[in-house]
């Protein structure tokens, strides 16, 4: 029996679905769930959300951090915000991680080093999962 699988953010809903796996970056690692997982919550870094559907289809979402909770037939993973993979744009990507790593290069306070180095890891995270992609369209 598939899993159901409910991706949203303030945005709104991004993905509602069945799948046999959903794979998610945990903060403290890639976090693989199948149906009847045992309940779980549990905070989410900037990654990509994989989904592979129960026809066999890989989705792929890219989500700034949030939550996710898992329970034997459900998975919610309540993002900070969201995009669809198609939606992800390399330069743009590479473009704010290069932004990100200039902030971070000129910062002495700490406060300040504190968000940039957020920020470095939130575009990091934005430019890998546009060329995972990427590798996936060819």
């Amino acid at each position: 029996m598939p899993i159901q699988v409910d991706i949203v953010s303030a945005e709104g809903d991004i993905f509602s679905g069945e799948a046999n796996w959903v794979f998610a970056p945990g903060k403290l690692g890639e976090l693989g769930i199948a149906p009847r997982h045992a309940p779980l919550l549990t905070e989410l870094k900037p990654g990509e959300v994989r989904v592979e559907t129960s026809d066999g289809e890989e989705q792929f979402f890219y989500i700034t951090g949030g939550v996710l909770e898992v329970q034997p037939y459900l998975v919610t993973v309540l993002a900070d915000s969201a995009l669809r993979g198609d939606e992800l744009d390399e330069e743009a990507a590479l473009a704010a991680r290069e932004q990100a790593r200039e902030v971070l290069a000129g910062r002495s306070d700490e406060i300040d080093l504190a968000q940039a180095q957020a920020e470095l890891v939130e575009a990091e995270a934005r430019y890998r999962a546009a060329q995972k992609l990427k590798g996936k369209r060819r």
